[in-house]
């Protein structure tokens, strides 16, 4: 906590010269002649280091490609899937045919129209990496297109999902990008969405740039989160890195930015005092945090050193590191799924809100077998909420009386090395913390986090069976009570077991000039609908 108040002093300082902070003045865009109020400045929660959202599950690489690459649906603030690049979709008597078509006027950035064969291509390459689209690929019979502006998803077995799985983060891309491997990055960034990726202004680390698509053709129907028609009210949308929350805020004070999105906690009150300044809860889901274990190598890959560490967790200690005690944008006890989402329950719940006995959870660290190894924590110091979370691990891990390495790193580095199968003597990692929009941890066919597919899981490659014939079930349940009595043993499967440990949800305010209007009430900044005056 003393350090949340020398940010917020430091940001004070700030605004009256006091600080340093980066020389904005000297951006392309105002060196190009840009009238200022057509050029959007926003700070990004993290720093914009692999803009590939297949390659990728970084969120702000998936707030990238939703300026980039349009969907053929998008979910609108129900979180219901709502026909976005396409006219129409219809499903066979036998449910087993889909049957999609393209709405007119999709071009590419580089004047191309959009085709069928790029969504085909597209599916394709999003099918191989993506949870939901790899299960879609194991009951596909063939994808095939009918015409340039329609083509066909062919099942062996009904997939009522796919609206769902589709506009989960599934770009369309042209086909000859979208032909890159899967595991390999994109290295040409076109796509048909409402901006332009600017990559030769790309810098990772410092700032992104965006322009305005000229000949994006906007939908009919009212934006309602990623649906509904895209307006782009402004000629460039400029991303600009700015690790340090105090110099952020400064920045915002003094007009050299425009939007940041995640202001630090501790410093809302005084955006709130400041002339100019509005700070707005636009957050429509909020976030729930993670500690991941790799459950591949030693010492996590024993369940028994992972439940001494939810043994002694505290979401109440987790919470307050990110948004401060008693913030009114955090929520706790929080089980495995999203509050207020169908799925979440209180199944298990003790082994949240029951008492930290940190007797109990040594006796477990001796039991699983733990004799002093090191263990690897990342932490990334440019993205101030997981550096949060990180802090709070270390010290746990600690009292624990474990051997933890505590690498502090920049988050494009952490993504890259979580990537690592390796022992942590070879470059590979134990254990690092994340945060996922509420819509990711809503069901099991997005929670990542969940998946228990050993070598074919998300990053830490949780192994379970069991919670794969769970997940399978959810798919075949035929109502929602029984998609709800699933979720409950999934809550306490995850407990037993503990791919990962829940430090509960908060939601994020955004701070802007007042002068920047429109802003959506979405699950991730938008850039469509707003102005700036």
């Amino acid at each position: 906590m003393h350090r949340r108040r020398f940010l917020a002093a430091a940001a004070i300082t700030a605004t009256t010269g006091g600080l340093a902070r980066p020389a904005l003045s000297q951006t392309p865009s105002q060196a190009g002649g840009q009238a200022g109020s057509r050029v959007l400045k926003f700070v990004p929660q993290a720093n914009l280091a692999n803009p590939d959202p297949v390659w990728t599950t970084a969120t702000v690489a998936a707030n990238h490609a939703y300026m980039v690459w349009d969907q053929l649906w998008a979910f609108d603030e129900s979180l219901t899937p709502r026909l976005q690049m396409l006219a129409g979709a219809t499903t066979s008597d036998d449910k087993l045919t889909w049957r999609l078509a393209l709405r007119d006027g999709l071009l590419f950035h580089d004047g191309e129209p959009v085709r069928a064969a790029d969504c085909i291509a597209s599916l394709a390459r999003w099918m191989k990496r993506d949870g939901m689209g790899q299960r879609i690929a194991a009951q596909l019979n063939e994808m095939r297109a009918v015409s340039d502006r329609g083509f066909e998803i062919l099942l062996k077995k009904p997939f009522p999902l796919l609206p769902m799985a589709l506009a989960n983060n599934c770009h369309m891309m042209p086909a000859r990008i979208a032909a890159t491997d899967a595991f390999q990055q994109i290295t040409e960034y076109i796509g048909s969405g409402p901006f332009r990726f600017l990559r030769d202004e790309w810098v990772s680390g410092a700032r992104a740039a965006y322009a305005r698509h000229d000949r994006y053709v906007p939908r009919s129907d009212p934006p309602s989160n990623m649906a509904g028609a895209k307006l782009v009210n402004v000629d460039r949308v400029e991303w600009i890195v700015m690790p340090d929350p105090a110099t952020a805020a400064a920045a915002l004070q003094t007009g050299e930015i425009d939007w940041l999105e995640r202001p630090l906690a501790d410093l809302l009150p005084m955006l709130r005092r400041t002339r100019e300044v509005a700070v707005d809860d636009n957050d429509l889901l909020g976030e729930l945090g993670i500690v991941r274990f790799n459950h591949r190598q030693p010492p996590f890959n024993a369940m028994k050193l992972r439940q001494a560490v939810l043994a002694i967790a505290s979401q109440k200690d987790y919470l307050a590191a990110v948004m401060g005690p008693d913030s009114p944008y955090t929520t706790q006890p929080v089980g495995i799924w999203t509050p207020g989402t169908p799925l979440a329950n209180d199944a298990g719940m003790e082994r949240i809100t029951g008492k930290r006995d940190l007797a109990a959870a040594r006796k477990l660290v001796a039991e699983s077998g733990y004799n002093g190894e090191r263990l690897v924590l990342m932490a990334p110091t440019d993205f101030p909420t997981l550096n949060a979370l990180a802090q709070v691990t270390r010290a746990l891990c600690d009292r624990l009386g474990l051997n933890v390495e505590y690498v502090a790193t920049d988050w494009g580095s952490l993504i890259q090395r979580r990537a690592s199968r390796e022992p942590v003597d070879k470059g590979g990692w134990s254990i690092f913390c994340t945060s996922g929009g509420g819509f990711t941890s809503s069901n099991p066919a997005v929670y990542t986090a969940l998946w228990g597919s050993g070598p074919k899981a998300w990053f830490g490659w949780y192994n379970s069976p069991a919670m794969e014939a769970l997940r399978d079930a959810w798919y075949d349940a035929p109502d929602l009570a029984s998609q709800q009595r699933l979720g409950r043993e999934m809550q306490l499967l995850a407990f037993e077991e503990v791919p990962f440990v829940p430090t509960g949800m908060w939601r994020s305010p955004l701070a802007r000039r007042s002068s920047v209007t429109g802003i959506l009430r979405a699950a991730r900044p938008l850039f469509w609908n707003l102005r700036k005056g």
